[in-house]
């Protein structure tokens, strides 16, 4: 999913307080977590499910009139629910954005309200909801020069993600070609104040192409993350076709 630091928030809202630094009780959320992927679904039960077997025309014969209804697996509900309500208004307060609400995804509804499993998920976008790159498979804003990035979203970052208490945190950012050092010190930041309030929680930043300037990934890697990524989204010789001509995948 696209530019613009995010976080990937893989907690329930409404459970908050099952994070804990005691080591008995990480072992044992260890373990549960461990008994859910041994008894989770398998690939049988996606080939096998009932939206796979839709029986709705794909296409209109010469000469009907009727409109063609979408398969069950289209249709999306309208986001609702306890758990989106309540991380909508954490995001507000905190005035960050999404790639979910900026990206027009689908599944804002289901992710945000936790899903049947109730495991929510947010992606959250540092600086700002502009980017200035415009590749076609995304749907964020673009512009050639977007507002400076917010100072206070590195610490309103931080705050939100230790009030979440994840153990484990995915930045991405949007393309800032604006930027002298693409929005390199930003990113930086927000790890710093990430590790500041929560040491043991392990960090990923995926991350844009800084113009292949070496400096900019130096100041990342210095920023003490434990996982450096970068998406090439396509294959080489769809590139030119699917990002912006300023995305080179030799890069």
């Amino acid at each position: 999913m696209l530019r613009s630091v995010r976080i990937l928030y893989l907690g329930n809202p409404g459970a908050l307080n099952l994070h804990t630094s005691c080591a008995k009780c990480k072992e044992s959320t260890k373990n549960e977590f461990t008994v859910k992927l041994a008894t989770g679904p398998t690939l049988h039960d996606f080939v096998s499910d009932t939206t796979s077997n839709y029986e709705g025309k794909l296409k209109l014969e010469k000469g009907e009139k009727n409109r063609l209804r979408l398969p069950p697996w289209l249709k999306t509900e309208i986001p609702m629910g306890a758990n989106y309500s309540k991380l909508k208004s954490q995001l507000r307060q905190l005035n960050l954005s999404t790639v979910c609400e900026e990206a027009r995804c689908p599944n804002i509804g289901e992710c945000w309200g936790g899903g049947e499993h109730g495991t929510a998920t947010a992606t959250i976008m540092l600086m700002g909801d502009t980017c200035t790159r415009g590749c076609r498979f995304c749907s964020v804003k673009t512009a050639r020069t977007p507002q400076p990035p917010n100072p206070d979203e590195p610490v309103n970052t931080a705050v939100a993600i230790a009030d979440w208490g994840l153990d484990y945190v995915v930045l991405t950012s949007v393309d800032r070609d604006d930027l002298p050092d693409g929005g390199a010190n930003h990113i930086a930041a927000t790890v710093v104040e990430i590790k500041k309030r929560r040491k043991d929680m392990l960090v990923e930043c995926l991350v844009p192409d800084f113009r292949g300037n070496q400096e900019c990934v130096a100041k990342i890697v210095e920023s003490k993350l434990d996982v450096f990524a970068h998406n090439i989204e396509t294959v080489e010789r769809l590139t030119p076709f699917v990002r912006d001509r300023r995305a080179h995948y030799s890069r």
